[in-house]
């Protein structure tokens, strides 16, 4: 087999901490001289899919869209929705199907380009679709990247345990975090140049930039050296259901990281409302929504390694640090509208609050994708990440319409009091959480 390169080999050892680039944990022994060279094709990967998804965001780009189609307001509404659960929901139906493939990272490159196709038609759709059609189409479109995109997040999942040692997984997620980062903020820097209201040919282009983002993710993934996995006990969906069910009954720890993982949602539902309130307060609006876009970039590149890093001693303590930090964020963001003179009134409390709040998130993800991908086995990592993704699907279905109706009633500040209470008992959840690493 060949060696790898002596400079890439450095570089790697530089940004893990390794003295020895072929140190190896839990993956098979004709992985360890290939993990420096998949490492960074792990990184090429994750920077194609994050400017992609900024790209063609469904909080943002995708409203333009609908905006400009002059699609009906409540089509708007089932962005998110259909973008977040299409994802998830349907994961512990192709856990079974990926366990069949003694290669995943196929599965992995289909999803990608799949998701590629559907940018490409969602460009098409900018330049020719209008009205209640135009809506529908749009919105069947982004089931479709949906579901590619649930399908390359566990095939990529199952490909990192496979090619990545423990105590280098947190680290590469961590830097894939931070190069992903710097993709947001020339994202963010592009979106502050345009109008509030972009014509649909910048909204197809920046479509078109999407597409190119999922089509390097599907060509590193492509390049990745993967040893091939076990193929036995491969289940239909349903199947794959019973033996989720049995687990969630039978492995006490994986029960309780779900919990855990359920109240750690506060993270990502209360970002939006932060950025709510900034735009209510301030009265900006697509300005106001680059400064965000652009203090998130800054925070990712910062944040992500160190908490990649942490998540490698312990991934139990990133995630309860993380809620602690969580229930802060929302506190002070509460706060913010009550601040005396014309600080309310600017965008910038709330966007310092709102990249503080990134950092926090970022942990919140790196901690409970290592603790997830530490905990389970070769045998079982599909499925345990399927199974896991299902289940905060279905949550992000049932919490998402709870909390809009709560900020409809009590507004957004008094939301983000009820999302920090529920940071506290992710905190306690998450302390009782015994060590995978």
């Amino acid at each position: 087999m060949a060696q790898p390169d002596v400079s890439q080999s450095r570089l790697y050892e530089w940004l893990t901490g390794d003295e020895d680039s072929r140190m190896c944990d839990d993956i098979p022994d004709s992985a360890c001289n290939e993990q420096p060279r998949n490492f960074f094709l792990h990184l090429w990967a994750s920077l194609g899919n994050k400017l992609a998804d900024e790209l063609s965001s469904a909080r943002l780009v995708l409203p333009w869209l609908m905006g400009i189609i002059g699609a009906p307001v409540w089509m708007v509404g089932l962005l998110v929705p259909i973008r977040e659960a299409g994802a998830l929901l349907p994961q512990i139906f192709v856990a079974g199907f990926i366990r069949l493939k003694p290669k995943r990272k196929w599965v992995w490159v289909t999803g990608a380009l799949i998701q590629a196709l559907a940018a490409l038609v969602l460009a098409l759709l900018a330049l020719f679709a209008t009205g209640s059609l135009g809506g529908a189409l749009v919105l069947a479109a982004l089931v479709l990247l949906s579901l590619a995109r649930g399908l390359s997040s566990i095939a990529t999942k199952d490909v990192l345990g496979k090619t990545i040692s423990k105590r280098r997984r947190g680290t590469l997620m961590g830097w894939s975090g931070s190069v992903a980062g710097g993709a947001t903020l020339a994202a963010g820097a592009v979106l502050m140049l345009l109008d509030s209201r972009p014509g649909n040919v910048i909204v197809a282009l920046l479509l078109v930039v999407a597409a190119s983002g999922w089509l390097m993710n599907a060509l590193a993934a492509a390049r990745i050296v993967e040893a091939p996995g076990a193929v036995e006990g491969g289940e239909n969906g349903w199947d794959s259901i019973k033996l989720g069910l049995s687990l969630l009954k039978n492995d006490r720890t994986f029960l309780h990281f779900n919990l855990a993982r359920a109240l750690l949602l506060s993270s990502a539902l209360a970002l939006p409302y932060i950025a709510l309130l900034g735009q209510n307060q301030s009265g900006t609006d697509l300005g106001g929504l680059g400064i965000l876009i652009v203090v998130s970039g800054l925070a990712a590149m910062v944040a992500s390694p160190v908490w990649g890093k942490r998540a490698d001693q312990s991934s139990r303590s990133v995630m309860r640090d993380a809620a602690v930090g969580t229930a802060i964020c929302c506190l002070l963001a509460a706060s913010v509208v009550w601040l005396p003179g014309g600080w309310a009134q600017s965008i910038w409390p709330y966007a310092v609050v709102y990249a503080l709040l990134v950092i926090i998130h970022h942990g919140v993800r790196l901690g409970r994708k290592t603790y997830l991908i530490d905990m389970a086995s070769q045998d079982n990592r599909a499925l345990y990440v399927a199974l896991s993704n299902t289940l905060t699907g279905l949550l992000m279905l049932l919490v998402g319409g709870i909390i809009g109706a709560l900020a409809q009633w009590f507004g957004s500040a008094i939301l983000l009091l009820i999302l920090a209470a529920t940071a506290v008992g992710a905190v306690l959840s998450a302390q009782q959480l015994p060590e995978v690493e």
